[in-house]
């Protein structure tokens, strides 16, 4: 060994570390992946929610029982909140291909953190509406005298009990998003 030099390790193929930019292309990957899973799950809760409806017969044929989701604004604002972020995730997938080829992008990544993080307020806040009706709709409420619906409206309450799932998946991708970004930022 000669004087000066420290000891000389060789790297196998196995213990390499990960060169910055493939661990950055992984991540603009999974970014655009993890948008696609986000929309499908804003347009399946807006579209199963803007399609429920149930009219339930009574003793003669002129008076019928109906349930739409136009009856509750609670719900409306829901397919609406959910329709919002569902075109802003279509319109950032664009912006995600870009961080794939490009993946010294920093300046788009900061709009995107900003941007999802209000959609992520925005649907956050429409499921949560949505979800204080729908347990209504299934419990009620004894004390102010609200009756629960929904043992004879079986099909509109399971219908808008289950397109509360899509923006619950929809609120939890659009926060790893969030901080996928900001890892992808940090590692600059």
């Amino acid at each position: 060994m000669k004087a000066g030099r420290g000891p000389v390790v060789k790297f196998t193929e196995a213990s390499k570390p990960i060169p910055k930019i493939k661990a950055s292309r992984v991540l603009a990957v999974l970014d655009f992946t993890l948008r696609v899973v986000a929309v499908l799950g804003t347009l399946a809760s807006a579209v199963a929610m803007g399609t429920s409806r149930e009219t339930l017969p009574f003793a003669t044929r002129f008076i019928r029982f109906r349930a739409r989701y136009k009856d509750l604004p609670t719900l409306t604002f829901f397919v609406m909140t959910n329709s919002i972020v569902c075109a802003y995730l279509v319109l950032s997938l664009p912006v995600s291909v870009v961080h794939m080829i490009w993946t010294a992008a920093v300046n788009s990544r900061i709009i995107l953190i900003i941007s999802d993080t209000v959609m992520m307020g925005l649907v956050t806040a429409g499921a949560s509406a949505a979800t204080a009706i729908v347990y209504l709709a299934h419990y009620g409420n004894p004390s102010t005298n609200w009756f629960a619906f929904c043992q004879q409206f079986n099909s509109f309450c399971g219908r808008i009990s289950g397109s509360l799932i899509g923006s619950f998946i929809a609120i939890t991708v659009l926060l790893l998003l969030i901080i996928m970004s900001s890892v992808a930022i940090s590692r600059r």
